[in-house]
């Protein structure tokens, strides 16, 4: 999920150039609190969101979800929960260099040229021990917690996914969206070259994050004015 605390200027934009209602939600955060307390807390919003959609103005059929990395991984939990859960239409998921695979840097290598700057190996395994409760990669882990070990992808909503070339995400994020595009769910996939993880927050003005930027912000507007 996208973060009020961090990165309010982005949250007004995306209000103010879709004409929409936007909800950061303040959920609980590993190790602290471990699966699933994430996913039922922004399952909760999503769910307390449709339910006062007439008071906030909101259309129901429109709804996006969307986030940056651990954030966007929650988001495309969330997804599948819904649609598991039969609960709220969600009309598109939006997923910038999402944290999809606790596999990733434990029981399956990253790439040489991946991982290097900003969310290495050695962080992805704390991240996703500290969210599961248990060693990253094992055979125990659950599903529901880890999008890119569901089965099924089918049914999910329409999804953009981007991410750098070098970042070490870059290889878990095409191969969901391959997956997705097997599923027959739409799927814009961008990967930038040469760029890192995180690398549009911390060179924004740079000329690879401004047309990052605009790449995602025309993919909702497109998916919010269907």
């Amino acid at each position: 999920m996208f973060s009020a605390d961090r990165n309010p200027k982005l949250l007004q934009e995306i209000a103010i150039e879709n004409d929409c209602v936007v909800v950061a939600v303040d959920y609980r955060l590993a190790p602290e609190a471990r699966f699933p307390a994430a996913l039922e807390d922004i399952y909760s919003a999503l769910c307390w969101l449709r339910d006062n959609a007439d008071a906030l103005g909101v259309d129901v059929s429109r709804i996006a979800v969307g986030g940056e990395s651990a954030g966007a991984g929650h988001v495309a939990s969330l997804s599948i929960a819904a649609r598991d859960r039969r609960g709220p239409h969600i009309a598109f998921q939006l997923l910038l260099y999402p944290m999809l695979d606790d596999r990733t840097g434990s029981s399956r290598p990253a790439a040489p040229n991946a991982g290097r700057f900003i969310w290495t190996p050695a962080s992805n395994r704390f991240g996703w021990s500290s969210l599961l409760g248990m060693p990253a990669g094992s055979d125990a882990v659950p599903a529901q917690c880890v999008p890119a070990r569901a089965t099924n992808l089918a049914g999910l909503p329409p999804t953009y996914i981007g991410a750098g070339s070098i970042d070490l995400f870059a290889r878990e994020d095409i191969e969901f969206a391959g997956r997705l595009m097997d599923a027959a769910v739409p799927t814009e996939l961008l990967i930038v070259p040469g760029a890192y993880h995180g690398f549009d927050l911390a060179v924004p003005d740079a000329a690879i994050s401004r047309r990052f930027t605009a790449s995602w912000k025309a993919a909702l507007k497109r998916a919010l004015t269907r």
